[in-house]
């Protein structure tokens, strides 16, 4: 559940709005919060889904804690692949500057690492065709690697 009024307010409005624009033939994606407690990750989703008729909802990240600046990208991941599993259409990336400064090639470079891993998690909860054939593939080349190296 999102944590104030104010956030199942703004949902209600957006509710409101997108069906205003579907009403006109025009496309409508929601965005969705980016500090979100874990345990309210789930239901948020959830309600945004229902209060939005199913509008495409994006989530950035969202962080289920504050306390690790530096490495938001990890959080935001943490909270994407709960928020994919739950029905988020689409993960914005974060960095690991956020909050701090503005991010370096680099920066980019790692929340965008870090968002595709919690995408494909999410996948893998949703069962989706793929997802974990992929990941079981994947998963095999380090031992090829490994054996490799030992012949």
């Amino acid at each position: 559940m999102p944590r104030t009024g104010g956030q199942v307010q703004e949902l209600i409005v957006l509710g409101e709005l997108a069906k205003r624009a579907r009403d006109y033939g025009v496309q409508v994606m929601i965005e969705g919060p980016g500090h979100v407690p874990i345990r309210d990750i789930e239901a948020n989703i959830q309600l945004q889904k229902r209060l939005c008729n199913g509008a495409p909802f994006y989530v950035l990240g969202p962080l289920p804690t504050d306390i690790a600046p530096g490495y938001d990208h990890l959080t935001s991941a943490i909270g994407g692949a709960i928020a994919g599993a739950a029905g988020a259409d689409f993960l914005c990336y974060v960095t690991p500057s956020e909050h701090l400064r503005l991010p370096t090639l680099e920066d980019v470079k790692e929340g965008i690492i870090a968002a595709k891993i919690a995408a494909h998690i999410a996948d893998i909860a949703k069962q989706l065709p793929g997802a974990m054939e992929k990941d079981i593939k994947n998963g095999k080349i380090p031992e090829r690697i490994q054996l490799a190296g030992t012949d």
